[in-house]
């Protein structure tokens, strides 16, 4: 029957007469730990915020109708060209209307599905800013200012005034922070907007908009759907756009075909939209990954080396706890229970230091015109980052224990003592 008490009194005595390499060998397991987890953390927060800048502002799938040329031409039309191979230059598109075709219903119904959180109408258009003798060209899109801020966090770039001002003011537009500085605009001021089909409409900016990206800052702005229906002089069934939100976003691919075939418009799911950023996204976390899975792999061998060396200095004390009557498992039990105390203080005192250092940097300012939202380096404490260190940790010391202690149980002690 195995001793634990004198096992580990023994492992604690071993681990205490050699001090030095003892805290070596912890801080090897505490630096590689405590190094995985600062880097995780800042990393995949990092690829977070730069994932949110794009994804919070895109629908999971965008429902409108498609400019395209005609899937049939006039010459197709004559019974004598039936057989005949025809050839057609210059193919224009069809002239087919901007609006969605009962969208109103549309939205009802998509909002019926257990699978959609929410579908928000838009109405988009193309326009002028004018302040004076300034004309600008650029894009108004009326919004539910409400629920987007609930549902695709547009008050996260609001970095003046909020959607619930937008909401309450018929007239208001929320600009462009681009248009804003271009124009010398302030909050509380009037911009005049003009349609491409004529007329001027004077709007009262109740906030700024930054998106992040500069180009789309300098021609974007937002309005109430009614606003811009009026400009436009529509009806309040006259919807340019859809955005769709859904519970489960691998379910954008299978529901966008599925609309397009049922109401016969244009729906482009999120991952065909952002395939590139997509891409892109996969690429640092395998890089973020593959460093960190690294930096655990090098703490191992460090660990590793060091018990091996504490084994063979240890040669002498094994002869003699085999000569007195320790089996060959206890020896290997002894260094073995070494090892893990060392993984345990090691990993303990690696999560508190990754744990302190992922704070630090939390609270180091971070600031661009880009992230106007961002006051401070964004970091990702996923309580399995510190799960899957500590567990290395473990791990890592087991093997880089057993390997040595599987050398110590089978040493012949007579050659030991004799050798001496």
């Amino acid at each position: 029957m195995i001793n634990w008490n004198v096992i580990l009194s023994i492992a604690k005595t071993h681990l205490l007469t050699k001090i030095k390499q003892t805290s070596t060998a912890a801080l090897g397991v505490t630096f590689g730990i405590g190094a995985y987890i600062t880097l995780v953390c800042f990393m995949t927060g990092l690829n977070g915020m730069l994932d949110d800048l794009i994804l919070n502002q895109t629908p999971h799938i965008h429902v409108y109708n498609e400019i395209e040329p005609s899937k049939k031409q006039p010459v197709a039309l004559y019974d004598e060209f039936e057989n005949s191979f025809n050839i057609v230059h210059s193919i224009k598109p069809k002239l087919s209307q901007k609006k969605i075709h009962n969208a109103l219903p549309i939205i009802k119904y998509l909002e019926e599905n257990q699978l959609v959180r929410g579908a928000l109408p838009q109405v988009k258009t193309q326009i002028f800013y004018m302040a004076g003798s300034i004309e600008l060209g650029g894009n108004l899109i009326g919004i539910n200012p409400i629920d987007e801020a609930k549902l695709f966090n547009i008050q996260d770039y609001i970095v003046a005034g909020s959607a619930t001002a937008l909401h309450n003011t018929n007239n208001g537009i929320l600009l462009g922070i681009g248009i804003a500085k271009k124009m010398s605009l302030n909050v509380g001021d009037r911009v005049q907007v003009s349609p491409t089909n004529g007329g001027v409409f004077p709007l009262k900016i109740v906030g700024f908009y930054q998106s992040g990206i500069a180009d789309l800052d300098a021609i974007q702005s937002f309005t109430n759907i009614k606003t811009v229906q009026r400009i436009l002089g529509q009806a309040q069934n006259y919807i340019t756009d859809i955005n769709i939100k859904l519970y489960d976003i691998e379910q954008a691919v299978p529901l966008s075909k599925k609309i397009e075939k049922q109401f016969h418009v244009k729906a482009i799911d999120i991952k065909t939209a952002n395939a590139q950023f997509e891409t892109g996204t996969t690429i640092r976390n395998l890089i973020t990954y593959s460093v960190s899975i690294t930096l655990l792999i090098v703490a191992g061998f460090g660990i590793y080396n060091i018990l091996n060396m504490l084994i063979y200095e240890k040669m002498n004390d094994i002869a003699i706890l085999k000569a007195t009557g320790f089996s060959g498992k206890d020896v290997q039990l002894i260094f073995m229970a070494q090892a893990m105390i060392i993984g345990l203080v090691g990993g303990v005192l690696g999560l508190l230091i990754g744990f302190g250092l992922a704070n630090l940097i939390g609270t180091i300012p971070f600031q661009t015109e880009a992230l106007p939202t961002v006051e401070t380096y964004p970091i990702n404490m996923n309580p399995w980052f510190f799960i899957i260190g500590f567990s290395f940790a473990m791990l890592s010391t087991f093997l880089a224990g057993y390997l040595p202690s599987k050398r110590a149980k089978k040493i012949d002690p007579v050659r030991i003592i004799r050798g001496q």
